[in-house]
């Protein structure tokens, strides 16, 4: 369980600010440890298979003119820029793929605004494995309060939470690497505010993963700023217009400050392994079960139903996907994907070529999304055959392994196939030798030195 509320009086970004400098290595009951431990893991293979991406490629490109004199290491690259712009290139390389891990307490990708930024900061600082974990977890915990203050009216109306709540992970985690001290942490957070940004119209584009690039850069120069002694407008985040009344109508402290199911964010914390938004992978799985129990072929397939809530119309109802980029975001093509036998856990699969293949296109015109459904749990399916078969199947994927021990498994297999083809078998399995030995590192810069891939 994490530090106890203060006294009365306190604000809530005051709140956060102390609850996340108070937070020390002893206060990590093993699980969350070994969850915080598997988060890294699987950072560093989304963003090493992301740094090939175009916009990762891009951002780096523009970034290489001021290599040189940097302390910090681009992933999957021999390139050292400094710390800010090691965060925005790796921030943008890990959600690439829109492969990363998610919360659904943050409405986001929780680990990709804080990690570039933090590791970047850590790398430049000598700082121990245990201090990087330690802040992590930290930024993790009190990024899923902001987003749970600010409800689910904020990303409904089009602010894309990784962004704008990781801005908040990113700052907090940097602020306690530094260990600044409670004062000089809020108004980091404040400086964060002023710089929280990020619109869901941008999904299915290269902005969506700079979203999370500039969130953690943000985050890193909020608090490197604050430890200069610069200020910020106290209470930012509850204030008479300050980031919670502008930034959502239904913003409450309190729902912030609660603590989580289970004592910890990270507790539900959920990894991917389909390479496309999570809103998209309850239906996957209930196709794949449904394709494998009847041993369907696509040209059986008369007609595919999948029924949705609002925020997944909001968010992966994309309705003819053009991109590679596009397809991550479409239910019907993602559909369309499972039932032509495609492993969806494939990042070439989402390409521009398969968003255009004929056969997928002509299964895709055969998957209608309905929006009748209340939110959350699963995404029921309904698939009609041309014999006149109709098949059900619902899987819900927001239910958080229990068995940790068979999750890293998964996810150092998940590791291999991301990591290897950018950086070498050897090179991966340091990196994987490194993250499972990170609390007892003195230093994680042998860690990032075997991510340049």
């Amino acid at each position: 369980m994490q530090p106890e509320l203060s006294v009365v009086g306190s604000t809530f970004t005051s709140e956060l600010a102390r609850r996340a400098m108070a937070l020390q290595v002893g206060d990590l009951p093993p699980d969350v440890t070994e969850l915080a431990r598997q988060c890294v893991l699987d950072w560093f293979g989304v963003t090493l298979a992301g740094s090939r991406e175009d916009a990762a490629a891009i951002v780096a490109d523009e970034l290489s003119a001021d290599a040189g004199s940097g302390r910090a290491t681009v992933v999957g690259r021999s390139l050292a820029v400094t710390p800010r712009d090691a965060a925005l290139v790796n921030g943008t390389a890990s959600h690439a793929l829109d492969y990363d891990d998610v919360n659904q307490a943050m409405f986001g990708h929780p680990t990709v605004p804080i990690l570039p930024a933090l590791l970047a900061l850590a790398e430049d600082r000598g700082a121990s494995g245990s201090e990087a974990l330690t802040a992590f977890v930290a930024g993790y915990e009190a990024e899923c309060a902001v987003a749970r203050a600010l409800g689910g009216e904020h990303y409904q109306r089009g602010f894309h939470a990784t962004a704008t709540a990781g801005t908040f992970g990113s700052a907090v985690a940097c602020s306690r690497l530094l260990a600044l001290d409670p004062d000089r942490a809020e108004m980091a957070i404040g400086i964060a505010a002023t710089q929280a940004a990020g619109l869901k119209s941008m999904f299915g584009t290269m902005c969506k993963p700079l979203h999370a690039g500039l969130a953690s850069t943000a985050g890193l120069f909020a608090a490197r700023l604050a430890d200069r002694g610069f200020t910020a407008a106290r209470g930012s985040i509850e204030t008479v217009q300050g980031f919670g009344e502008t930034h959502s109508s239904s913003f409450d402290a309190d729902r912030g400050l609660a603590e989580p199911k289970g004592g910890w964010y990270l507790r539900s914390h959920l990894f991917k392994y389909h390479a496309a938004c999570y809103e998209t992978h309850s239906s996957i799985e209930a196709l794949r079960r449904i394709r494998a129990s009847a041993d369907l072929t696509p040209e059986e397939v008369e007609a595919v139903t999948i029924h949705a809530d609002a925020a997944q119309m909001r968010m992966c109802a994309i309705e003819h996907p053009s991109t590679g980029l596009e397809t991550k975001f479409s239910l019907r093509h993602t559909a369309a994907l499972v039932l032509s036998g495609f492993d969806t856990a494939s990042i070439g699969v989402f390409g521009d070529v398969q968003a255009r293949d004929r056969a997928l296109v002509a299964l895709r015109n055969r998957v209608t999304v309905v929006a009748d459904r209340p939110g959350g749990g699963p995404t029921p399916v309904e698939v009609k055959t041309r014999d006149g078969r109709l098949l059900h199947g619902a899987h819900d994927v927001a239910v958080p392994e229990t068995d940790l021990p068979a999750q890293s498994r998964r996810l150092h297999g998940k590791f291999v196939a991301l990591a290897v083809p950018v950086a070498g078998r050897r090179a991966a399995a340091r990196i994987a030798e490194l993250v499972d030995a990170l609390e007892g590192l003195d230093n994680v810069r042998p860690l990032m030195e075997a991510a340049q891939g």
